[in-house]
């Protein structure tokens, strides 16, 4: 019987973040202001507890990819190139990176996260809203 070879979700974390530069809170709103998309994965009970973070575009993790990628029929009118800047924030900062990740191996080749998630961004005192978020199905 043949053994299947384990990788266990630490070491997948570890490589989805390997070589890449994650942001910072500050950097995040920083790329925001310069265009980048910033978009936020968190369930809806997650943004309704702690706020929505301002200026972001919320996707469902579950279609993610095929919201941003250019060649989709159901891309996002965003969605204008592979080359787009594109920040991926979650609560904690660990789904983030291996979305990230997964939008790297479609050609987002500039895809990022959060580092720490909508979590450090609050511990940076940086704002979150109540009100309506730009949710895209």
């Amino acid at each position: 019987m043949q053994q299947l070879s384990v990788a266990g979700v630490d070491r997948v974390l570890d490589e989805a973040r390997r070589g890449i530069r994650r942001y910072s809170p500050q950097e995040t709103e920083a790329a925001r202001l310069r265009g980048a998309l910033v978009v936020d994965t968190r369930t809806e009970t997650q943004r309704a507890e702690t706020g929505e973070l301002p200026g972001a575009i919320v996707i469902d993790r579950t279609v993610l990819e095929w919201r941003l990628d250019p060649a989709s029929d159901a891309r996002i009118p965003e969605a204008t190139g592979y080359d787009v800047e594109i920040v991926v924030v979650c609560r904690q900062g660990y789904s983030s990176s291996l979305a990230a990740q997964s939008l790297r191996r479609v050609g987002l080749h500039r895809a990022t996260d959060l580092a720490g998630g909508v979590e450090a961004w609050l511990a940076a005192g940086r704002p979150l809203h109540r009100g309506e978020a730009d949710v895209r199905r």
